[in-house]
């Protein structure tokens, strides 16, 4: 039978995709499957599992059998503090051998592993730590802070682990379910409306393919990078579990993030496949490291946000290959690709991609999908209804999705209806436009008007005029922002997206 791993052309992807092939990748099965042993153990053997780039310069690379001691020994550790199936243990490290372990041993252990953003402060922190009610708070150091703060969670440092994890066995044997939880992943949202962690089982790893195949591109023999934090889904899923998952080492970044550390990555890791936010490409393109690079990307992607015009440009001239989105949701994962690496697909500037293979997906209206070139919400077919995946979009003859922006970034001013993101990729067309986000603003004569706020280095406040008419010129005379604000930044996510719900907040 031939694996869905062999099959590198789009059309046969598409038409030989059966969700029982994924199945064929993991050792497991549907009655016992663990996380950890897919992505870890039963690669001992096979070579490097983790490269890291560390912000100071540093780097290390350790291989699967390294990964494999240091996670089962964390598990028999967990086993001996009575860490129970099903507890949660939170890990606020930086990529490290010790933050992989961590993750990974408590998966072993069959315990729900809860990464955590290095950053939070205490009352980021607290909100999640009150959610998830871990039994153990695994951190750098500083451990007497958090054990003041927390005094019902037990606070470990990494160092004060180390003459325990010598001490355990590094064998551990996991039995664990498909659908027992293996990981709660908290989205980047701000503290003030902090959804609920989404808890993923351990089959997660299985559907997690489809990104990892047709979104990614992932194949054997990839020098795979994404500097993405694995806090948060894309590092998480998109740069540790779908790589290590198919036996192709983890590349990630440590620290506070700098440009050219990230080139050096690039280099010296001798990088062939980049999976990076948009933020990320468009840091590189500010930092002017068109022609310093020497690596040679195959495969590039990128996924949270659409890209602008001149991210676009600056990619696709600088690495000669055209930077593939991959998108979906949380609650459905990736539904839309553009299938890096395979041969008989044409990657469009501007669009999502196509649906991925498995899915149905549509622009709907009130009435179900929508003919080419409509405006509609993409959904994806689910259980034989559409599941809105609350962004707008359109299809477009050849089958490309094309966002049009969250449905909620809708402005209706004066009875026009205007997209938030159409304004705002008018306005990062500006060659003195570094950054924008468009948000709608209450407004007495017509109900709403669009506001812009932009990142424009050296500009004052009669560049604003300059704008809205350059803005007037592409798009159309009642479609721009009647108000501009010129900010020396805008407020990101922790995983790097524009807060645009802050933008709201300010506002209100």
């Amino acid at each position: 039978m031939t694996s869905i791993l062999d099959v590198r052309r789009y059309p046969e992807a598409r038409e030989q995709f059966r969700w029982d092939a994924l199945w064929q990748l993991v050792d497991g099965n549907r009655e016992r499957l663990n996380l950890a042993h897919e992505c870890v153990d039963r690669h001992v053997g096979k070579g490097t599992a983790l490269r890291i780039q560390f912000a100071d310069g540093r780097r290390e690379a350790h291989d699967f059998g390294a990964l494999a001691d240091w996670s089962s020994r964390f598990a028999n550790v967990l086993e001996s503090e009575g860490i129970a199936r099903g507890d949660r243990v939170a890990i606020m490290l930086e990529p490290s051998l010790a933050f992989y372990g961590a993750v990974f041993g408590t998966a072993k252990r069959g315990a729900i592993a809860v990464p955590l953003f290095t950053l939070f402060g205490p009352e980021g922190l607290a909100l999640r730590i009150d959610d998830c009610q871990p039994r153990m708070l695994l951190v750098e150091q500083d451990t007497a802070r958090w054990r003041a703060r927390f005094p019902d969670v037990m606070v470990v440092s990494v160092d004060q682990l180390g003459e325990r994890l010598r001490a355990a066995s590094p064998r551990y044997t996991p039995s664990t379910a498909p659908d027992d939880l293996a990981l709660y992943q908290y989205t980047s949202g701000t503290t003030r409306a902090l959804p609920e962690a989404v808890r993923h089982t351990h089959r997660s790893v299985v559907t997690l393919m489809v990104a990892a195949l047709y979104g990614v591109g992932l194949q054997a023999g990839d020098r795979y990078f994404c500097p993405s934090s694995p806090a948060w889904g894309h590092g998480l899923w998109h740069g540790t579990v779908a790589p290590l998952a198919l036996g192709i080492a983890v590349g990630s970044y440590s620290g506070k993030f700098r440009p050219d550390r990230i080139v050096e990555a690039l280099d010296a890791f001798h990088v062939t496949n980049l999976a990076a936010a948009p933020t990320v490409y468009r840091m590189l393109r500010e930092a002017g490291v068109s022609g310093r690079q020497r690596f040679a990307p195959e495969k590039l992607s990128f996924t949270g946000e659409p890209m602008d015009g001149k991210t676009w440009d600056f990619v696709e001239h600088t690495f000669g290959r055209k930077p593939c989105s991959m998108y979906g949701s949380t609650e459905v994962g990736v539904i839309i690709v553009n299938y890096p690496g395979f041969d008989g697909y044409e990657v469009r500037r501007g669009a999502l991609g196509k649906a991925a293979p498995g899915w149905e997906v549509a622009a709907i209206g009130d009435a179900g999908p929508l003919p080419p070139g409509q405006l509609g919400e993409i959904a994806v077919r689910r259980r034989g209804e559409w599941f809105r995946v609350k962004d707008r979009g359109y299809v477009d003859e050849d089958g490309y999705f094309f966002h049009a922006g969250r449905s909620d970034d809708v402005i209706i001013s004066g009875g026009w209806t205007m997209s938030a993101l159409e304004i705002e990729q008018a306005l990062l067309a500006h060659p003195d436009v570094r950054e924008a986000a468009v948000i709608g603003v209450p407004d007495e004569l017509r109900g709403q008007i669009p506001k812009a706020c932009v990142v424009a280095p050296g500009k004052g406040a009669e560049f604003a005029r300059e704008l809205q008419e350059f803005v007037k010129d592409r798009l159309s005379k009642h479609e721009y922002p009647r108000a501009i604000a010129i900010l020396a930044e805008l407020p990101k996510t922790p995983a790097g997206k524009i807060d645009r719900k802050t933008l709201r907040e300010r506002e209100r």
